[in-house]
């Protein structure tokens, strides 16, 4: 009898089939077949706990891969919970300083607050503000508090960048006088007050080799320096 829908001349179409045997066969010689395709084993459905000898446990094997991940997403969850409370921290700090800043009641307690108080309300260890020379001034100490250094010596440090973080170095006697010593990372941050005064830096310094390192955000410590370029230039009457 002629099988229905077969063109003539072609031979009856065998099925395919694959026997439980082929797929023993086939795992016996790819030894490594779930490891190199672990996403199968979500697909499988897993001996029962009553074993036989000889028996592949791939429960256990399912059950270890997944507390594996469970582990790491527990790792990052946390990760991401400790970098969200810094930052939370962080700002924290920074709208404080903010604070202090616009409450100063002179020019004077102003500085005094920018080079003694930020240090405390930032949790560090030195914080300056240095201007470069205007040409005719020797690098010296303002009675202020405020570091003065040779024209250039800013963007030798900066370059064109408006922030710098230095991870793991020996402070700059140049920029934190006698406390350079306790200096082990740093921000440094661009200060422009004003078009009529000398390039100025806001150096932060941190005793921790890695207070400070590169990839971490800088908007913040960013922002304070706006803050700060805002009042000197009110305080001194001076234009953008």
């Amino acid at each position: 009898m002629a099988d229905r829908g077969r063109e003539p001349g072609h031979p009856p179409r065998q099925a395919s089939t694959l026997s439980s045997e082929d797929v023993r066969a086939y795992l016996r010689t790819h030894p490594d077949f779930l490891a190199q395709n672990a996403d199968l084993v979500h697909h499988l459905t897993p001996p029962s706990l009553d074993r036989g000898r000889g028996v592949v446990d791939l429960q256990a094997f399912m059950v270890d891969r997944l507390r594996a991940e469970v582990r790491t997403l527990k790792d990052q969850q946390r990760e991401l919970i400790g970098t969200s409370r810094a930052n939370l921290n962080s700002q924290n700090r920074i709208h404080a300083a903010v604070l202090f800043l616009l409450d100063a009641q002179s020019f004077e307690q102003l500085i005094q607050t920018i080079t003694t108080d930020l240090a405390v309300l930032l949790d560090l260890d030195v914080a300056c503000l240095v201007i470069e020379s205007n040409g005719t001034d020797i690098p010296h100490v303002h009675r202020s508090g405020v570091r003065v250094v040779e024209p250039g010596a800013i963007a030798d440090r900066l370059g064109r960048a408006d922030v710098v973080l230095n991870t793991d170095i020996q402070g700059d006697p140049e920029i934190y006088g006698p406390g350079a010593g306790l200096v082990r990372s740093e921000a440094l941050i661009r200060i422009q007050v004003s078009s009529e005064t000398p390039d100025g830096l806001l150096a932060f310094g941190s005793r921790e080799p890695d207070t400070f390192h590169s990839g971490q955000g800088t908007e913040l410590v960013g922002f304070l320096a706006r803050v700060i370029e805002r009042v000197i230039r009110g305080w001194l009457e001076l234009p953008a």
